[in-house]
């Protein structure tokens, strides 16, 4: 296997260098394009930066943004993409935590920097791409890189109100890059259509399955997707045959009748979902529209590399389908934990843990957080092994086949994105004029609800939200309460207030 997803470039530019890597709008990027331009980012770089080192990249959907990623792995350091949607706030608090001597933007963006306050040096990818490449330079640059060095930081929520960087070494993406093209076959022939952001983790599978496999994606602009004509028209023109997208995604095309009119996509051959549990009615939808087409559940967050099972679906679903999520993809060892030991009886649950090499490396300086879930095993007494305690529930079914049953603490998976309602509440707390408040989640409407005491009003609340939390963390049902249910203990009685929003 290939050190790092720059020995798969390299490889990629010589043997198909006039294919197309990355395509958005009437932008595109040949393979040799990529690796010139990457060959660019990291000689500039060099210039400011000593290898082993973080740098924060702030830049849009545009098929530049990958090659600033790779190019920043040609200097020798490891990127930490940054959703230029996020408050100011949040940003700043991702910077502080990085530490990091200078970041990558592009000219959009540069007046919102001024109120990071952000210190080190500010460069622009526009100015980065222009440089000549200094082969020599990069060589130097990443001799001491090996396959367990760092690749990329993706933030996440975090309970405490502070983001977490989940650090990713180039070994655990190439090993699943590995296990994820063998599932779906790719080939040179094949092309991904891109949904995710590209600072989000989903985004891997459509930035790099490219450089490893030899196929494209195309970048379907953002507001297309709230129209289903045009997002299909787009699937068609391009011929793209595969989709990995979140369920979200996926349920939002549904919804908005997606499927009602005659413009079928006619090219699609697989579609692989993950980052929440679908609905049925939607997977239906898209299974009998497209008969042909292979459907794939995924699971996994982002401490094992975007996903560690898969299970993909032969039979349509109905009401009462319950969908698994699968077996493991290899290189990763999935088990169930119940009381301190591996659960061998169906349908007994437990912790959904993980072994193998895609686990990250732990999070960004933060020690206690990385102690608390990555962990050595219990069950190898002859060697140690780091085992990733995920905090999701599940069990293996008679089938063998494993299946997700819920939290161990107020973590949920929300429009494609972790959120941590411990998170939320933090921030409501900080906000002037709050003394008290409870943040639940109602399935029914799919939405996050808050509950809060004080003198706030409503307005003055989601406006402050709306400037420190991404948008898709702010409650979108805000009440105020004269005082909270309580249990005997004294503590909040959130299930009561749980039922409360499921009956408005």
């Amino acid at each position: 296997m290939d050190t790092t997803i720059l020995d798969c470039l390299d490889a990629a530019a010589s043997g198909y260098p006039l294919n197309i890597a990355y395509k958005c709008k009437d932008e595109k990027l040949t393979f040799s394009d990529l690796s010139r331009l990457t060959k660019s980012v990291g000689t500039a770089l060099c210039a400011h930066i000593t290898p082993g080192h973080p740098v924060a990249v702030l830049t849009g959907r545009n098929v530049t943004t990958p090659a600033v990623y790779m190019g920043v792995l040609r200097a020798g350091c490891f990127y930490a993409p940054v959703d230029t949607q996020m408050p100011d706030a949040r940003i700043i608090q991702i910077l502080q935590t990085l530490d990091t001597p200078c970041l990558v933007t592009d000219k959009d963006f540069l007046p919102r920097i001024d109120n990071l306050g952000f210190e080190g040096e500010i460069l622009l990818a526009e100015d980065l791409t222009g440089t000549t490449p200094d082969e020599n330079l990069l060589e130097n640059a990443r001799k001491d890189i090996t396959d367990i060095s760092p690749m990329y930081v993706i933030f996440t929520s975090g309970s405490t109100g502070a983001p977490k960087g989940v650090v990713t070494s180039h070994h655990a993406l190439l090993c699943y890059l590995d296990a994820v093209s063998e599932v779906l076959d790719l080939t040179e022939e094949d092309v991904l259509g891109n949904q995710s952001p590209l600072d989000y983790i989903a985004a891997i599978r459509d930035m790099y399955l490219p450089v490893l496999t030899g196929c494209s994606t195309v970048m379907i602009p953002k507001e297309d997707f709230s129209m289903p004509e045009a997002l299909f028209s787009i699937l068609n023109e391009n011929k793209i045959t595969t989709l990995c997208w979140s369920c979200a995604g996926m349920e939002l095309v549904s919804r908005m009748g997606g499927f009602e009119g005659e413009n079928i996509p006619r090219y699609l051959r697989r579609v692989i979902f993950s980052g929440s549990v679908i609905a049925n009615k939607c997977l239906r939808d898209w299974q009998e529209h497209l008969p042909e087409c292979r459907f794939i559940n995924q699971y996994g967050p982002t401490e094992t590399t975007a996903s560690c099972t898969y299970h993909e679906i032969t039979n349509n679903v109905n009401e009462d389908t319950k969908l698994p999520i699968g077996k493991a993809y290899k290189h990763y060892r999935v088990f169930v934990v119940s009381d301190g030991k591996i659960v061998d009886t169906p349908n007994t649950e437990g912790e959904i843990c993980v072994a193998g090499p895609c686990l990250a490396l732990g999070y960004y300086r933060n020690p206690e957080a990385t102690e608390k879930v990555f962990v050595k095993s219990q069950f190898c007494d002859g060697y140690e092994e780091k085992v990733y305690k995920t905090g999701d529930l599940g069990y293996y079914g008679e089938d063998g086949l494993l299946y997700f049953t819920g939290r161990i603490d107020r973590q949920i998976k929300y429009m494609g994105h972790r959120v941590e309602l411990d998170d939320v509440e933090s921030t409501v707390l900080a906000a002037e004029g709050v003394k008290d408040c409870a943040v639940v989640f109602d399935e029914n409407s799919s939405m996050l609800c808050l509950m809060y005491e004080g003198d706030a009003s409503k307005k003055d609340i989601s406006l402050y939200l709306r400037q420190v939390l991404p948008a898709f963390m702010v409650p979108r049902k805000i009440v105020q309460t004269d005082g909270f249910p309580r249990l005997p203990n004294g503590k909040k009685d959130r299930k009561s207030v749980q039922q409360f929003f499921e009956r408005r």
